[in-house]
């Protein structure tokens, strides 16, 4: 037990290790953004000197007035071209869409086809060699003796169960046993 309890101390302070250098690393991060993120505000937006007299100001304020102007007209050029795009690829995918739709696949059909004509199909007039695979079979005749015919009427059973379920098939049998 004193080997356990070692054990999941050592667990323990393993996790809280773990944990306190996790921490210390998110506080980097923390700094890290914040540092750049000045950075970029200090290199893209300058400071703002604001003048003394009120003829600067409003000078101050028509340039900024523009360059709103400005931004606002750039967004609404790419949300057009956005719109017109997107309606380009639904139009597209439509069309796709009512293409294999219309055009569906008919199912197969099975062709009997000879030997000679599938060659014939394949190799066009070239086919000069007989493929009649039938023409070298020899015809054998089917000969039905009465031996065959009363061993096949012997032979079904379903013929005996009948004649002997039901009162007559017993009747059948109490007479022949008399």
């Amino acid at each position: 037990q004193k080997k356990r309890r070692a054990a999941t101390a050592r667990r323990q302070h393993l996790k809280s290790a773990m944990l306190q250098l996790a921490a210390t690393e998110i506080e980097r991060e923390a700094a890290a953004k914040e540092v750049e993120k000045q950075n970029y505000l200090a290199e893209h937006c300058p400071p703002l000197s604001l003048p003394g007299s009120m003829q600067e100001l409003q000078e101050l304020c028509k340039k900024l007035h523009a360059k709103i102007e400005s931004v606002d007209e750039e967004r609404y050029d790419t949300e057009v071209k956005l719109q017109k795009t997107s309606k380009e690829l639904e139009d597209l995918s439509q069309k796709l869409f009512d293409l294999r739709g219309k055009f569906k696949r008919p199912p197969l059909r099975r062709v009997r086809m000879s030997a000679d004509a599938m060659l014939r199909a394949l190799l066009g007039s070239k086919h000069k060699v007989c493929m009649d695979l039938r023409a070298n079979l020899k015809q054998v005749k089917k000969e039905d003796t009465e031996k065959e015919k009363d061993l096949r009427d012997v032979g079904d059973w379903r013929k005996n169960i009948e004649e002997k379920s039901g009162m007559e098939g017993r009747k059948k049998m109490f007479e022949a046993g008399e």
